[in-house]
C-alpha cells in the first residue's frame, strides 16, 4: 500500500480547514445541504457505508502502548535506584533514528514508482523545520517536568494529574487554532479539571517510600506545569501543520517528528551535561537494583516505547485534532491505573476513584457530543463543472 497516497487522502478536509484558506479552494466549489432535493441529478446513487480507518487505529494503538508503558517503565527505573531526571527526559526523545527506515522506504518507493514526478520534493518546507525545532525544545522541557514529577509521585497519581492537559489543550486550541466549543466539549473539560482538583484536596496520602511532603508538592506542581506546557504544544503542532503551503503527507509528519525529537534530544542532553548525568550513568548501571544488564535493557526499551508514543501522538493530531489527542489520553486513564496497581501495588484510593469517574464522565460527554453532531445533516461539496459529488475540493 502506498503510505504517501493514503496519508494524502486522509489529510483532506482536516488540514484544509485552516491550512489552505489562502486560495487553494476551487472557485466553483458549491456547498449545499445533503437533502436529496438540493443535490444535482447524477446517475450514480449516493450510498453510505462505514469505512474503517486502519491507519488511525494503528496510531491509537501506538499512542496507547507508549502512554501506558512509558510511565510504568520509567517508574521501574526510579524504584530500583535510578535517579537521573534529565536522562529520563532525553530517553523520551532519543528514539527518533527509528524513523529513518520508514522514511527511506517511502522515498525509494516514490522515486522508483511509475508516477514519479521530477518536480516532487521529499523534504518538508524550511518553515516547518523551524516550527518543529522550536517545538522540540519546548517538548524537551515538558519531558523534564513530567519525569521530575513522576520521580516524586506514583504512576496513578501522575497520570491523573497529567490528564489535566486536556483543559489546557482546550483553552489553547480555542485561542490558537479557533477550535469550536460545544456544550459537550466544555462540559468534558470542566469535569476532567474537577477530577484533578479532587486529587489535590487530599495530597500526600500515597507518597512513594522516602518521599517527603515537600517533594510530593514539587512533583504535583511540576506535573501540572508539564500538562499545561503540553496543552500549549498540541495546538501549536496543529497550527504548524496548517501553516504549510503544501499538502501534509505522513512522510512530512514523520520528518516533523524527526526534527522535533532531534532538538528535544539536544535540549535534554544539555541539561544532562549541566547535571553531570554522563559521568553518573555508568555507576548507576552497576548499582541498579535489577542488575546492570537489565538496566541497559530498560534504557533501550524506554527509548523505543516513548518514540512509539510520539509517532502516535503526532499522527493523531495529523489525522484528527489536538483536542481529540487530549481527549484520547483520558480514555486511557483506566488502563494506566490498572497497570500501575498490578506493577507496583499502588493503592487505589477513594479520591483516585472519584477523580477517575469524573474524567471518564467527561470523556463520555465529549463523545456524546461528537455522536450527536455526526447525526446532523452535513454539507456536501460538489464541482459545478463536473456536476458530481465530492468529499473535498482537492
Amino acid at each position: 500500500m502506498d503510505i504517501e497516497a493514503a496519508a494524502s487522502t486522509n489529510v483532506g478536509a482536516a488540514a484544509t480547514n485552516y491550512n489552505h484558506g489562502t486560495g487553494n479552494h476551487h472557485n466553483n466549489l458549491v456547498v449545499q445541504n445533503d437533502r436529496e432535493d438540493d443535490l444535482p441529478k447524477t446517475d450514480n446513487p449516493i450510498t453510505k457505508k462505514i469505512v474503517i480507518d486502519w491507519k488511525l487505529i494503528l496510531l491509537c494503538l501506538l499512542f496507547a502502548f507508549g502512554y501506558i508503558g512509558g510511565p510504568i517503565l520509567q517508574r521501574l527505573y526510579f524504584t530500583h535506584g535510578g535517579g537521573r531526571k534529565w536522562f529520563m527526559s532525553m530517553l523520551q526523545c532519543v528514539g527518533f533514528p527509528v524513523l529513518v527506515a520508514p522514511l527511506s522506504y517511502i522515498y525509494i518507493k516514490k522515486v522508483n514508482g511509475p508516477s514519479y514526478d521530477a518536480s516532487w520534493v521529499f523534504l518538508m518546507e524550511p518553515k516547518l523545520f523551524i516550527y518543529s525545532a522550536l517545538l522540540g525544545v519546548a517538548l524537551g522541557l515538558d519531558n523534564y517536568m513530567y519525569s521530575a514529577g513522576l520521580f516524586y509521585l506514583p504512576v496513578s497519581t501522575s497520570s491523573l494529574l497529567f490528564s489535566t492537559q486536556l483543559a489546557f489543550t482546550a483553552i489553547f486550541a480555542f485561542i490558537i487554532v479557533r477550535q469550536k466549543f460545544t456544550f459537550y466539549s466544555f462540559n468534558s473539560v470542566v469535569l476532567m479539571t474537577l477530577g484533578s482538583v479532587v486529587l489535590a484536596l487530599n495530597t500526600g496520602s500515597d507518597k512513594p517510600p522516602g518521599t517527603t511532603q515537600q517533594q510530593y508538592y514539587i512533583g504535583f506542581a511540576l506535573t501540572i506545569a508539564g500538562a499545561a506546557l503540553l496543552g500549549l504544544v498540541l495546538p501549536l503542532v496543529e497550527l504548524s501543520y496548517g501553516r504549510s503551503s503544501k499538502p501534509i503527507t505522513y512522510s512530512v509528519v514523520m520528518q516533523f517528528q524527526f526534527v522535533l525529537s532531534l532538538f528535544g534530544t539536544i535540549a535534554t542532553m544539555i541539561g544532562m551535561a549541566i547535571n553531570n548525568d554522563f559521568q553518573v550513568i555508568p555507576r548507576e548501571g552497576r548499582d541498579f537494583g535489577l542488575g546492570q544488564g537489565k538496566y541497559y535493557l530498560l534504557i533501550v526499551a524506554l527509548a523505543v516505547v516513548w518514540q512509539l508514543f510520539t509517532i502516535g501522538f503526532l499522527g493523531l493530531i495529523y489525522c484528527t485534532s489536538s483536542l481529540f489527542a487530549g481527549i484520547y489520553t483520558t480514555c486511557l486513564l483506566p488502563f494506566t491505573q490498572v497497570a500501575a496497581s498490578i506493577a507496583f501495588q499502588e493503592k487505589f484510593t477513594s479520591q483516585k476513584g472519584m477523580s477517575l469517574a469524573l474524567c471518564l464522565w467527561g470523556f463520555v460527554s465529549y463523545f456524546a457530543g461528537e455522536y450527536k453532531k455526526s447525526k446532523k445533516p452535513q454539507p456536501i461539496a460538489y464541482d459545478k463543472d463536473k456536476s458530481e459529488l465530492s468529499d473535498n475540493d482537492a
